[in-house]
């Protein structure tokens, strides 16, 4: 077992370590600190980049939740009003939850959690 962001990480007998979701997340964030790389955080951790940057992709997709690190760049949300679809758009409409970013939006169902949504979010 090692120690990492305060975190313990098994180490299995074939010496591939087993990271916990809140360590990727930790360390993803803190790649999103202006100024500094994923190298710098990959070295410092004892790993490869690219394996740091999948873990990107994955927060990216809303797969991994990260944690509110000071001084981690994270894009603004922005809520518009909203305005009528047509008849036949509105009883779908009323039971979701539109999330846009640039020409891409995501519907989601309005049982959905509020942690889920703010991870996405988050991952957006």
């Amino acid at each position: 077992m090692e120690s990492v962001a305060g975190h313990e990480i098994l180490v299995g007998a074939d010496g591939k370590r087993r990271w916990p979701d809140v360590v990727k997340g930790q360390l993803v964030a803190e790649t999103l600190v202006p100024g500094v790389t994923v190298n710098e955080v990959a070295r410092r951790v004892g790993m490869r980049p690219n394996h740091l940057s999948e873990w990107r992709r994955q927060a990216r997709e809303g797969k991994l939740v990260l944690p509110d690190l000071s001084g981690a760049a994270f894009v603004p949300v922005e809520i518009v009003p909203f305005s009528e679809p047509p008849v036949e758009e509105a009883a779908v409409l009323r039971n979701t939850i539109d999330l846009i970013k640039g020409d891409v939006t995501i519907r989601l169902d309005v049982g959905i959690s509020a942690q889920r949504i703010a991870e996405i979010v988050a991952a957006l």
